[in-house]
């Protein structure tokens, strides 16, 4: 029998149980993408987001939710899909800025700001995100870098993919 306060040999309890907890380090990236579209039609194809898959080879799958939420399944060099829940926080046509808010196996959030440049259109792209996922979060430290070189792939990707998307006359409606 234990006395109280006390595991079964006489040791004291733990008040809470021990929960490594590995901290995952927040990515942040920051793209510019300069296109040959006037910032309309851009800024039209990155608010759709069912027409990506058409245009973004890397994204996958994308499933309305509801009117501001998506699932969208993505995947680009590494063996892995990212499963990822976006939802519109801010789309605001007249400044330029879409964000959408990320959870799921990455979570943070991708700001846009689409803005006439000359006689085409500049897409700023920034992104702040940790990762969620369990597998992922304990392999960062060994493969962080591989990480890195994922996203930058998969966003070169998508900026040929929009650029020849829009050439063929399409602006996401």
């Amino acid at each position: 029998m234990s006395r109280a306060g006390h595991g079964r040999r006489g040791r004291a309890a733990a008040p809470h149980p021990v929960r490594w907890q590995v901290s995952s380090p927040t990515y942040r990236f920051r793209n510019i993408w300069r296109l040959d579209a006037p910032a309309g039609e851009v800024f039209t194809a990155l608010a759709d987001l069912a027409s990506y898959p058409r245009w973004w080879r890397d994204v996958r799958s994308v499933v309305r939710l509801d009117d501001d939420t998506a699932r969208v399944m993505c995947r680009a060099l590494l063996p892995y899909s990212l499963d990822l829940r976006l939802h519109r926080a801010d789309e605001d046509r007249r400044s330029g800025h879409l964000r959408v808010d990320l959870t799921g196996d990455l979570e943070g959030f991708c700001r846009c700001r689409v803005a006439p440049d000359g006689h085409g259109a500049r897409v700023e792209v920034y992104q702040a995100v940790e990762i969620r996922r369990s597998l992922l979060r304990r392999a960062e430290r060994a493969l962080g870098p591989l990480y890195r070189a994922n996203h930058t792939a998969m966003m070169l990707r998508g900026r040929r993919g929009l650029r020849a998307y829009l050439a063929d006359g399409h602006t996401g409606s």
